[in-house]
């Protein structure tokens, strides 16, 4: 198995890929189904994800992108089906908001352990046309699988998360992690942050699976999070600029 990627059961059909190497500490989920197979984001493109992937199935590969940024759309040059929300698909075909460099500098922070063969000289941030463009509401069939789309901006305009009735599982993105949350770039909005928590707070969970940091957390999470944004809000600080808000297992910047 690649060197860069930990690789984890999460049931007898889905696997957590994982970059712990690095201090995002990211998440890519693959999601067998019976027709093909889900994959939520590809990560940060330092090592190549599609071998794993074609170790764990050979179904055909579908790529949901919670959100288009760098960090979660790294591995898109290496599979051919990719579905965003429609507020970001200009940011895969056109223009990503962030600048190379920028982008660069923030994947270089320390701490990460690259692999040998990684050359920050050659790394770029993807570029394409989306196959899918989907909406709040939008179902995706794995053939024995469904996952619903909701979504949540906030820390991006066209952040989904995705929800799987059947397993009660929540797959949360950017909306919902222990560390640092974020709403204070441009592009992001903090009381659309708070109303996408909301939106999310009140469905069965039996698993919560963040794009980052612990994967041994609480569905609790979810209303503990809304909790901190709406005290924020009552308070008269949710506004950009505020900086950054310690709660017990999260924090917020706005």
């Amino acid at each position: 198995m690649n060197e860069w990627f930990t690789v984890e059961i999460l049931d007898n059909d889905s696997y957590i890929i994982s970059e712990y190497n690095h201090w995002e500490e990211t998440h890519c989920y693959l999601l067998l189904g019976t027709n093909k197979a889900a994959l939520i984001d590809t990560g940060l493109g330092v090592s190549n994800i599609r071998n794993v992937i074609d170790e764990l199935t050979q179904l055909p590969i579908s790529v949901i992108n919670t959100h288009a940024h760098w960090d979660h759309i790294g591995g898109h040059h290496l599979f051919e089906d990719i579905s965003i929300h429609t507020l970001e698909a200009d940011w895969l075909s056109k223009q990503f908001p962030i600048p190379l460099q920028l982008v660069k500098s923030n994947l270089l922070k320390e701490p990460c352990q690259f692999p040998q063969n990684f050359n920050i000289d050659t790394y770029q941030i993807y570029q394409g046309l989306p196959t899918t463009i989907l909406n709040d509401g939008n179902v995706i069939d794995l053939g024995n699988r469904k996952l619903q789309i909701f979504h949540t901006p906030g820390h991006s305009p066209g952040h989904i998360c995705l929800y799987e009735e059947s397993k009660e599982y929540l797959y949360s993105g950017d909306l919902i992690y222990t560390g640092c949350l974020d709403a204070f770039y441009p592009t992001t909005n903090p009381y659309d942050f708070m109303n996408s928590v909301s939106k999310m707070k009140d469905l069965p969970l039996k698993k919560l699976l963040p794009a980052h940091h612990s994967l041994d957390i609480s569905t609790t999470l979810v209303s503990d999070i809304f909790n901190g944004f709406k005290e924020i809000y009552e308070s008269g600080r949710l506004v950009q600029g505020n900086g950054v808000f310690e709660f017990q297992n999260f924090s917020i910047h706005i």
